[in-house]
């Protein structure tokens, strides 16, 4: 199979299809993959060194602060699409994939012109603009709540999102490894790759109040803030890293995680069952992570503390309620199984093959 995959700007949209690629690789180890993504964003640093074939295509977002600025964003998306048109013709697909990220609006909308099959997926409750506005140029939108199919007009299926399969074949991190104890339970506070300052100052003013609990707490601060916060003290049951590779094998070894609400976050907490208190970024698109979040609250799936209401020792009770009542544990983990799907990755690849005109086998 030949398959043309998109997505970009941030690895909530570049690991769901990566997941969705390595998914096409297990089951077609023939097929030839091309991956179209941002010059300058994540992607074009992290697909290369998986060694799949990438192009890069010059693409801004719109501007919302500086109108005059979108003069040029016009600009470039319209000779991308010139570019992508070139770009798809040469590769001649089975199937073109979006995946998120403005990127992928001159990859599928030239696709769909040229006549070939196309499908996006969106990882978040509430669909960004990219996926809205492509939805009228797909044949199938896959989607990763069961929410948003209202959403949608159209082919819309309800796939979940494929990190969650990838999360489930990973083996569980040596505790030892991160100096942790075997025998206590485990509290992972993580807030993405770089952290988030507002909640990591928030956080270290907090930490002594984890002293002489009886479970370990590992605070990954992301990369920009460790060098600061590393100079502080803390009880020896508080571990500090600045980031951790692989963190779902992490979270296989975790009791409770504190964490933003990504999508891509959200569907590996789902697949493993790890009972979670969110703390959704209110600096995103339509405040989608906290809709994404109000997703697991609304089913006893997890906790939610908005970040305006991070206060005194606020997440520190609230753990303490959580991680000592085995009852919420146990109710917290069946809610999370209930809302599992977990073939994701499986299911998107069965859906390519019946779009491509291919029988399952």
């Amino acid at each position: 199979m030949r398959v043309i995959v998109s997505a970009g700007g941030t690895g909530g949209h570049i690991y769901p299809a990566l997941a969705i690629i390595n998914k096409i690789k297990d089951m077609e180890p023939n097929s030839e993959i091309l991956y179209i993504g941002t010059h300058n964003r994540m992607e074009c640093d992290i697909v290369p060194k998986m060694g799949i074939n990438f192009k890069s295509i010059e693409i801004y977002g719109l501007n919302r602060k500086k109108i005059y600025k979108n003069f040029k964003v016009i600009n470039c998306f319209l000779k991308s699409i010139k570019e992508c048109k070139k770009i798809i013709k040469e590769f001649n697909p089975d199937v073109v994939i979006g995946v998120g990220g403005y990127v992928t609006s001159p990859v599928i909308y030239s696709a769909k012109k040229l006549g070939y099959k196309t499908l996006i997926h969106e990882q978040n409750s509430i669909p960004g603009k990219s996926n809205l506005f492509l939805s009228r140029y797909s044949d199938v939108i896959a989607v990763s709540f069961e929410s948003t199919l209202k959403d949608f007009k159209g082919n819309v299926i309800f796939t979940g999102n494929p990190c969650s399969e990838d999360a489930k074949k990973k083996s569980p991190i040596s505790k030892d490894t991160l100096n942790l104890s075997r025998s206590k339970k485990l509290v992972l506070i993580v807030m993405g790759s770089l952290g988030s300052s507002r909640i990591n100052e928030f956080i270290v003013s907090t930490l002594n109040l984890f002293k002489n609990k009886d479970y370990e707490v590992l605070f990954v601060t992301g990369k920009n803030d460790y060098e600061n916060i590393s100079k502080n003290k803390f009880s020896s049951n508080v571990i500090i890293v600045p980031y951790v590779n692989e963190l779902t094998r992490v979270m296989k070894c975790t009791d409770l995680i504190i964490s933003r609400a990504g999508a891509s976050t959200l569907s590996e907490i789902i697949a493993l069952q790890v009972p979670s208190i969110l703390i959704p970024s209110p600096y995103v698109t339509n405040n989608h992570q906290y809709k994404n979040a109000l997703d697991l609250v609304n089913k006893n799936a997890a906790m939610m503390i908005e970040e305006k209401d991070l206060k005194d020792d606020i997440l520190v009770k609230n753990i303490d309620l959580i991680i000592n009542d085995e009852e919420k544990i146990k109710e917290m983990k069946n809610n999370l199984k209930s809302m599992d799907i977990d073939n994701s990755a499986t299911k998107i690849y069965y859906i390519i093959k019946k779009l491509v005109g291919e029988k399952n086998e």
